[in-house]
């Protein structure tokens, strides 16, 4: 793993601008990103389902929109609400992981969301007290603030990303869309380990350390280093390919995705 260097601490330092930050670079924007509430952060709830309730009450919500919005067939519709779902959950850890060594913890609770039937699906936006987990070292690990959750290294940090983004809210859903419409669960973590990929090589340009190495330990910590490899394209620039499909190939009008298993 690198270790990063931390910028110094200014009085007004909140403990997600290094990622607010790096996804204006990500996307080239200071004003919304789509899919993203406004700097990520929700303070007023309503209107918003907790992701808690994802894999309950609310589920029919996520796949009803998702046929409407790609008109496709069941199957093809969990799929493609996954995909969307765990890459914008998945975006803000991975890249404040990667740019300031802190963690959200996307714990079901901290995730809000709510859909649309047309495109972009989802919209996805974390309570505005979320606790964050950050190293020792942090600047801001003595700032006094009381959502700074110190752990001891970044193995614990890593945890602390798989506890509450696999285990606490992506694996409940990832067993109602199995449930629901048979879909294989390896076929549903190849998404998620594309999110990873994608979300790190997307914004290469503004972090530190190798990208390769960032993936490498970012899908370790999730068990989902086998769903993806690293390849180079015709420019040499690494690039994803998939292990698994996320079913566009279907649609009424097909897709197939950069980097689809598909050919």
């Amino acid at each position: 793993m690198t270790t990063l260097q931390h910028p110094r601490l200014h009085t007004t330092a909140k403990p997600l601008d290094p990622v607010i930050a790096t996804l204006r670079a990500m996307f080239g924007t200071t004003t919304e990103i789509p899919s993203l509430a406004p700097d990520l952060l929700v303070s007023d709830p309503t209107g918003w389902i907790p992701a808690a309730t994802l894999a309950t009450d609310n589920l029919d919500v996520m796949l009803d929109a998702a046929r409407r919005s790609w008109n496709a067939q069941p199957h093809a519709a969990a799929a493609l609400a996954w995909k969307s779902f765990t890459y914008w959950l998945a975006l803000p850890a991975v890249l404040a992981y990667a740019s300031s060594r802190r963690v959200p913890l996307l714990s079901p609770s901290n995730v809000l969301v709510h859909f649309r039937t047309a495109r972009p699906l989802l919209t996805l936006g974390l309570r505005d007290d979320i606790p964050v987990a950050v190293l020792p070292g942090d600047p801001i690990a003595i700032a006094g603030l009381p959502q700074v959750r110190v752990v001891a290294d970044e193995t614990a940090l890593l945890d602390e990303l798989r506890r509450t983004l696999l285990d606490e809210t992506v694996t409940p859903l990832l067993d109602a869309i199995h449930d629901r419409v048979r879909l294989g669960k390896r076929l549903l973590l190849g998404s998620l380990a594309s999110a990873i990929a994608y979300g790190v090589l997307r914004s290469a340009d503004t972090l530190p350390g190798p990208s390769a190495e960032t993936i490498a330990d970012l899908q370790a910590a999730l068990g989902v280093e086998d769903l993806t490899e690293l390849v180079h394209d015709r420019q040499g620039q690494l690039d994803v390919q998939r292990k698994t499909c996320c079913l566009a190939f279907t649609l009424p009008t097909p897709k197939v995705c950069r980097g689809c298993c598909i050919k």
